[in-house]
């Protein structure tokens, strides 16, 4: 029988509180008797946007924001049922996207 896996991908705007929950992800599942792959850190998405100040003149003056979205995954091989409901009731931080498959 093929092994199972479950993919957990983290996503935040600071990577401080999503290594933060990567750790307690990691955590949780090595309590149960699970094997860890990662975290591994992803490419960092990066959106620019030019705001203009004035609403019809100037139009040379603007201001230049920047958002950043840090990205994580883990493979947990072969979890247990254990496992998984600990991953269901794991308290994360705010601001932490989480998407599991498996």
């Amino acid at each position: 029988m093929a092994s199972s896996r479950l993919r957990v991908k983290l996503k935040s705007y600071d990577h401080r509180v999503l290594d933060e929950a990567a750790a307690k992800i990691i955590d949780t599942a090595l309590a149960t008797g699970a094997k860890i792959i990662g975290p591994i850190p992803l490419p960092t998405a990066r959106t620019m946007m030019a705001i203009k100040e004035s609403p019809f003149t100037d139009k040379d003056a603007q201001e230049h924001y920047e958002v950043l979205v840090h990205k994580r995954l883990i493979d947990i091989i072969d979890p247990s049922p254990r496992t998984v409901d600990s991953l269901g009731n794991l308290d994360l931080p705010a601001g932490v996207s989480i998407e599991i498959k498996m």
